[in-house]
């Protein structure tokens, strides 16, 4: 008697991720590790770059010192998931963690254009599992900031977590930041 399994997925460990790295798998590639699968990211456009940059001046200018702004570098969420969020914002100094990248953050931006979807949906998911509290996508294609808080639990999600509230915002609104209630940031100083 024959028996049928499923095929076994090799899900991607941070350690594994990096030694593919350090053996060239990922030259001129944008990847980032996402539960275990290498996710190719597409390139960077103008649009996409200008608007890392202002949203760099935009929450530095909000933040201040004491708290450090990191655009495209690494979060290392858990073992299987190393997303490089376009923008991130944590609390202390760049010398505060030496050894490894930062494992969460106060806020998260993600400039969106063509992955959008991917960013609502699956980067969402995501972010609400590990517990961010303050997710932002600024939508380049709507040229509008959508506002994610509030995580909380929804298995229909892809990883067991969405946001319980969304704000859009246009551009001719004013956000601020969950860690900085008092702080304003203009919409349209987010957008090319």
């Amino acid at each position: 008697m024959q028996t049928t399994t499923e095929p076994r997925i090799h899900r991607w460990t941070r350690d594994e991720y990096y030694r593919m790295a350090e053996f060239g798998l990922f030259q001129n590639q944008r990847v980032e590790l996402i539960n275990g699968e290498i996710v190719e990211m597409s390139p960077l456009g103008r649009p996409h770059a200008i608007a890392i940059n202002l949203g760099i001046v935009a929450l530095t200018k909000a933040f201040g010192s004491g708290y450090v702004i990191s655009p495209q570098l690494p979060l290392a969420i858990s073992s299987y998931s190393e997303p490089e969020p376009d923008i991130s914002v944590q609390k202390g100094s760049l010398r505060d963690s030496p050894n490894d990248h930062p494992s969460s953050a106060l806020l998260v931006v993600e400039i969106s254009i063509s992955t959008l979807l991917f960013d609502r949906g699956k980067k969402a998911s995501l972010y609400a599992s590990v517990g961010i509290a303050d997710y932002w996508i600024v939508n380049l294609v709507d040229r509008q900031l959508e506002i994610y808080r509030q995580p909380e639990a929804d298995t229909t999600q892809p990883f067991g977590f969405r946001y319980g509230t969304t704000t859009i915002l246009s551009a001719t609104s004013e956000a601020a930041p969950l860690a900085l209630p008092d702080a304003r940031i203009k919409v349209a100083d987010l957008l090319p």
